[in-house]
């Protein structure tokens, strides 16, 4: 797989991640509007919001790997 692919593919993950992690935010913070005993959109959306810091979180560990790989073809060729 090519470096550049990977790195695309990070930064994609961690795009999308922060896109739901606003959508889901946003969603717990008019849980005012929520009818009373529909807590079901609240607790979706908190437990979406903690698989959104995951996949940011996952994403961004693959984005430090490529760096690290970037790093060691440098160190390689000099």
């Amino acid at each position: 797989m090519k470096i550049d692919s990977v790195l695309s593919q990070a930064i994609t993950g961690i795009q999308r991640g922060l896109s739901s992690a606003r959508d889901n935010a946003a969603t717990i913070a008019s849980a005012d509007s929520f009818s009373n005993g529909s807590s079901d959109k609240l607790v979706e959306a908190m437990v979406g919001l903690k698989l959104d810091k995951l996949q940011v979180q996952a994403s961004t560990e693959v984005l430090k790997a490529a760096d690290e790989m970037i790093g060691t073809l440098f160190d390689d060729k000099t």
